[in-house]
């Protein structure tokens, strides 16, 4: 009855507001009889109001005079279901959001009427009023300025005493569920961004600065799930593996994010208060003592995930003093941390690494939670994941616990394995990288000396590292590095010892230079982390002109050489036919990569390591698809080593490999003869059968086929032919059949001579045909994350020839053979000049200077 005379009259007039209203003062008890009507009352009203915010004032008139927001929360008192408060607070959230009057909002706002439904008991048992409820902070959050926010906080003499919307809504800050955490944090971020000094001061007091070290709190237990998941996976790989790492990564980088958004509200005191806090909870206990040295066959995932957290905090959250504790902190020996990870310092909860399943703060007592909250319970396993101080280099027999941090970090670069190496590199350009951000590296070309002393270690005072606005010495001048390991010692109780590095700066530069050179002229390191150890070389290699040196260049010509070798004997291997196409494009994917401004990979692609093909006991029998995985593999080692080459020695990088053009075919070549060309035989081409052998073959069970076969090479492509011949237009034949020749591996059958065994390759790889081979990269993924690798999903295809006598036979070998060394000498001639090093520089000119790049090196560099 009500509804259809409502939906009869015209719904947006004052009257009907006037009616509405006039309807809920009338509602003296909510049940299950009037509870629609109430509800549809409510939701007509905030339409109403709405549209008279924006066409007629004389709406938002009346309902201040009637005092509407008075009678809602009347209404709430009476109600006793949940779908009242449901409706009230999704009601006020539609008019806070919509208004746009600031007079509007300003009355909103007074009478304590906000402040009221804020702090109103609701039955937050119910997730759906729940949501509302903190959508409804959300949409007043969303309304603050300095007018209006004084409206919602109560002082005393002239201090703010209580601000409701803020506490209530931390309260749900580490909420179980991610929408209503990212909710709370943009209220946080809108009351920040508000920039009220009485607010600031109200909020950075006690007890609310707990809410900041509560939120590391929560970080670190995200950190430590994150490295379970990471260990887990290390043991029992499994398809979710991925996917779970992904959602914990996409987490952690978020809150890091918000970290940076606090921060940037510039509000005094909150980047101190987060960067004790991160140090306290996270990097001297947990971080820093992960980074123990383990030997290549223990489980790594504690170090693993502390390099990529590092690398995380270094170049997301936007506080100097920060980074430069960090970097600072990185010049005392790893025992000072195994030290500190195993008692309470400055009344700071520790454990020994990332070990434990997390705990999250207790939502209805958050204001509670602090760092005992957070003890965890450390696994006595020897197998154990967490930190084993007692771990030793394996070659030097040297106790990690001895080395200072930055040792450790160059030891994996120049004795761990493959994650290990990209972890440390990774810390390593993260630092790089954070110049323009945390201004702790030089910021411009002119301080180039600078770029590699910032990574490295100090020069002199005059070149520094450690600058901040906002300067730990009082007296205005400038932080050496002394200032912040004095800085360490005093706010966080840790003891500096003495460092070579103090006395003789240049020795942490050799070092660094002396890891990455010997980084290359290891083996067993994967292609795609030897181009990021390239890029880090390259960028620092112009301001390293002292310390790049003659053994250095031995050192590089030495791996080159090798890398020329593996490359050549892949020319007599599986793909000597896309060897050149792949290296091509390998050469511009390189080139790219190295004179990019980022690293080639990002730091979490240490937490997904792929699995490298290192030797041929690798390659499973029988598939040249894994050797083709091989052969892309050797092409980009030589590549960057290649290029590498070039820039030491600062000459121009051409856009293309210096490889000669295609050679004209021999006249009396097998292609020439039968009449094709480079393109290849297509089915239905017609060829000349003169030098063909006939034979035959059984594609189905039973059914046999007469063929001619011919071996075909031209230039650096090749192929097995089976053709039809034409009776009435002979030596003349139609291809029926084509499949690559190299690779091939042709046999002839140890016990029936007239059988001529072949194996038949795929025509493309990958690389180079990423749309064909998708679906079976997404199953490869996630069947070898972490293991072998197996090719069962690309099993050679075998054709078996069967001639008319042995002789037919042999001379069918001894074509495949000489058309396959036909291509193979091609592909070399054409890769001669690559492979000739000084031919390669000959042809290549002197780098010009460009004033506008810092990633070339001067042609006098060694």
């Amino acid at each position: 009855m009500w509804f259809s005379f409502w939906r009869s009259r015209d719904r947006f007039t004052l009257d009907h507001l006037r009616y509405l209203t006039d309807q809920l003062a009338k509602v003296q008890i909510v049940n299950e009889v009037n509870k629609d009507f109430v509800i549809e009352a409510l939701r007509s009203i905030a339409e109403l109001i709405t549209y008279g915010d924006q066409h007629d004032p004389s709406f938002f008139e009346f309902f201040m005079e009637k005092q509407v927001v008075a009678e809602f929360v009347r209404v709430l008192k009476l109600s006793r279901t949940v779908s009242i408060p449901l409706q009230l607070l999704q009601t006020v959230s539609i008019m806070i959001q919509n208004l746009r009057s600031e007079h509007a909002i300003y009355y909103m706002f007074s009478n304590e009427h906000m402040n009221y439904l804020i702090t109103y008991s609701f039955d937050f048992r119910n997730e759906e009023l729940l949501s509302y409820y903190i959508s409804f902070l959300r949409a007043i959050s969303g309304k603050l300025n300095k007018n209006t926010i004084s409206l919602l906080v109560k002082t005393r003499n002239d201090e703010v005493v209580s601000f409701p919307l803020y506490v209530e809504a931390i309260r749900f800050a580490f909420h179980e569920e991610n929408m209503i955490r990212t909710a709370v944090r943009t209220v946080t971020l809108n009351v920040y961004h508000v920039g009220d000094e009485c607010v600031n001061r109200y909020i950075t007091s006690a007890p609310h600065t707990e809410y900041f070290s509560n939120l590391v709190s929560f970080f670190r237990n995200q950190c430590m799930d994150l490295n379970r998941l990471v260990s887990e996976t290390l043991k029992n790989p499994g398809p979710d593996s991925t996917s779970a790492i992904v959602a914990a990564v996409d987490e952690i980088e978020d809150n890091l994010y918000y970290f940076s958004d606090v921060i940037s509200a510039g509000i005094p005191d909150v980047g101190r208060l987060i960067t004790d806090s991160i140090l306290m909870l996270l990097i001297f206990p947990m971080l820093l003592p992960s980074l123990r040295i383990v030997d290549t066959n223990d489980m790594q995932s504690g170090v693993v995930t502390s390099l990529y957290l590092l690398c995380c905090i270094l170049r997301i959250v936007k506080i100097k003093d920060l980074a430069n504790t960090i970097v600072a902190a990185l010049f005392y020996p790893l025992e000072t941390f195994t030290r500190f990870s195993r008692g309470k310092v400055n009344g700071y909860i520790s454990d020994r690494g990332l070990t434990s399943v997390s705990q999250e703060p207790d939502d209805d007592n958050i204001a509670k939670c602090n760092a005992e909250c957070l003890t965890v319970n450390v696994p006595q396993s020897s197998s154990s994941s967490g930190l084993d101080t007692e771990s030793i280099m394996s070659e030097d027999n040297c106790s990690s616990s001895n080395l200072a941090l930055r040792e450790v970090l160059l030891a994996y670069v120049t004795k761990g394995d493959d994650v290990q190496v990209l972890g440390s590199l990774s810390v390593l350009a993260t630092l790089l990288q954070t110049k323009d951000r945390l201004g702790i590296l030089p910021q411009r070309k002119q301080h180039k000396k600078q770029l590699l002393q910032a990574l490295v270690g100090e020069a002199s005072g005059e070149e520094q590292l450690f600058s901040s606005e906002n300067s730990l010495m009082r007296d205005g001048s400038g932080c050496e590095p002394g200032v912040y390991l004095e800085k360490i010692k005093e706010q966080y109780g840790l003891s500096f010892l003495s460092s070579d590095f103090l006395m003789s700066p240049r020795v942490p530069r050799f070092q660094v230079l002396d890891a990455l050179v010997s980084l290359f002229c290891r083996s067993n390191i994967s292609a795609e982390t030897l181009w990021d150890g390239g890029w880090l070389l390259r960028q620092l290699l112009p301001y390293s002109e002292a310390e790049f040196n003659i053994h250095h260049l031995e050192l590089l010509q030495v791996s080159y050489k090798n890398s020329a070798t593996a490359l050549v004997k892949e020319v007599r291997g599986f793909w000597p036919d896309l060897l050149i196409t792949v290296l091509c494009n390998e050469w511009r994917k390189c080139k790219r990569a190295m004179e990019s401004s980022y690293p080639p990979k990002e730091p979490k692609c240490i937490l997904f390591p792929s699995q490298m093909l290192s030797s041929e006991e690798d390659i499973p029998e029988g598939s040249s698809f894994a050797a083709g995985e091989k052969m892309h593999e050797v092409v980009k080692v030589f590549v960057v080593l290649h290029q590498l080459q070039i820039f030491t020695l600062g000459r121009y990088l051409p856009e293309k490999p210096l490889i000669y053009p295609p050679g004209d075919l021999p006249a009396n070549s097998r292609a020439q003869t039968s009449g094709l060309d480079v393109s290849g035989p297509k089915p239905g081409t017609e060829v000349s059968l003169v030098s063909a052998v006939p034979c035959r073959i059984a594609f189905e069970r039973g059914k046999e086929r007469h063929f001619c076969f011919l071996a075909i090479s031209a230039g650096t492509s090749g192929w097995l032919v089976l053709a039809e011949e034409l009776p009435l237009k002979k030596p003349y034949g139609v291809v029926r059949v084509a499949a690559p020749l190299a690779g091939c591996n042709p046999r002839i059958d140890d016990k029936h001579p007239r059988w001529l065994h072949m194996r038949i390759r795929p025509s493309s790889l990958p690389v180079l045909d990423p749309a064909k081979f998708n679906a079976h990269a997404h199953a490869h993924a996630h069947a070898h994350a972490h293991g072998k690798l197996k090719t069962k999903a690309f099993v050679d295809g075998r054709w078996t020839l069967a001639f008319r006598d042995e002789e037919s036979c042999k001379s069918a070998l001894s074509m495949i053979l000489e058309e396959i060394n036909f291509l193979s000498d091609e592909v070399h001639r054409r890769l001669k000049p690559l492979l000739n090093l000084e031919t390669a520089l000959d042809l290549s000119g002197p780098e010009e200077e460009d004033s506008s790049s810092h990633s070339t090196t001067p042609p006098n560099s060694v």
